[in-house]
């Protein structure tokens, strides 16, 4: 099966402090070949983005109710006025709270589902395939063995 890819350009605000914070350039990515993951890729002030990896399932529940724990937490809310999605990212070297806009997370999340729709990733690897290969009785040759 042909891989397709799902790619979004946006602006993320990456939240300093209640009074401070700063623009950055993300790469939303979504596979077919890695059906029930999102990838997220940021470009600061370095060399090489930092990517992070996580459950697709995660960022659709998100945009309209608080969920997640441990690394990755999503949950909705409104800034002035807008509507925005807040994305809070732990890791050995820091923290960080991300906001993104709702209206345009929303509209990469539907290219995806409509994609692959919930339910339906577990076909995208193939799985049943090499499951019903493992599982075949093996051939008997003439002898019967």
């Amino acid at each position: 099966m042909k891989e397709t890819v799902v790619e979004r350009e946006l602006e993320l605000t990456l939240i300093l402090s209640p009074e401070h914070s700063i623009p950055v350039p993300a790469r939303l990515i979504y596979r077919t070949d890695d059906p029930y993951a999102v990838h997220i890729g940021f470009h600061i002030h370095s060399e090489h983005p930092v990517h992070w990896t996580f459950a697709r399932e995660l960022l659709v529940e998100g945009v309209f109710r608080p969920c997640g724990h441990g690394d990755v937490r999503v949950w909705p809310t409104k800034v002035e006025g807008r509507g925005v999605v807040l994305i809070a990212l732990s890791a050995p070297e820091g923290d960080a709270l991300l906001e993104a806009p709702t209206a345009q997370v929303s509209a990469w999340l539907e290219r995806t589902l409509r994609l692959v729709p919930p339910g339906t990733e577990g076909e995208q690897l193939g799985l049943d395939d090499g499951l019903a290969e493992l599982l075949a009785p093996a051939p008997v040759d003439e002898d019967g063995e």
